[in-house]
């Protein structure tokens, strides 16, 4: 990608490589149900803090009637998919194809893999009604700005974003109230555009009260708090 102007049919074949990859992330998830995104690092072991929560948060929103849906690798990702799984809760992995292989964990019910990133956060953002930011390293932080940015700038609307790990981000946070907001490079607004709690329960309600009331979506009958359908 870097390599400067290539050969017209070269580019043709890139152009025709990222159509297919779009239409094939569009059937895999189609049918996927209402979707919240977890993010974190892979780098976490199951006995770890974060993992801990990570888990305890995929099990939450699980009961909520979500579809767990992460990178599909280990850490953070492993830990939120397992929690679905502790939950009788549908599991997705959107695993991307690295150097070093991501190895894909355990606990999703369906993988999808993707060769590049910017069409991952596509299927993330267009799946997922809510996106919990558990702590994490270049990548983690990459996906809550983008979607902090899409949220900031109106081209989502109202979308939920809640981060995890309060002892975690609480650096961050001063550096964005103490620089940004003092610099005026956002206004004071915009930290309203992401809820911080270390309690799964409420990030769970939380992301479930703004799917109802924006989304217009509802509990279907058939199977209690499994299923959403739109009113």
């Amino acid at each position: 990608m870097l390599d400067g102007p290539r050969p017209r049919f070269e580019e043709l074949c890139r152009v025709v490589r990222i159509a297919t990859e779009f239409v094939r992330g569009f059937r895999a998830l189609h049918f996927a149900g209402p979707c919240v995104t977890v993010f974190g690092s892979a780098r976490f072991d199951e006995n770890h803090k974060w993992y801990q929560l990570a888990r305890r948060v995929g099990a939450e929103l699980g009961r909520s009637g979500f579809t767990i849906m992460t990178g599909g690798g280990p850490g953070i990702m492993e830990a939120a998919n397992r929690g679905a799984r502790d939950a009788h809760a549908p599991s997705i992995g959107c695993n991307i194809v690295l150097p070093h292989e991501q190895t894909e964990n355990a606990y999703c019910d369906t993988q999808v893999r993707f060769r590049y990133f910017f069409i991952r956060k596509v299927m993330l953002v267009k799946y997922s009604y809510g996106f919990v930011v558990m702590p994490g390293g270049f990548g983690t932080l990459d996906e809550f700005f983008e979607a902090l940015t899409l949220v900031q700038t109106k081209t989502i609307d109202d979308f939920p974003i809640v981060l995890m790990g309060r002892e975690y981000w609480d650096e961050l946070f001063d550096f964005i109230d103490q620089r940004l907001v003092r610099d005026g490079t956002i206004s004071p607004r915009d930290t309203s555009l992401y809820r911080i709690t270390d309690d799964p329960a409420e990030a769970a309600a939380f992301i479930a009260e703004t799917a109802h009331r924006r989304f217009g979506l509802r509990y279907g009958e058939k199977v209690k708090r499994r299923w959403w359908l739109f009113e």
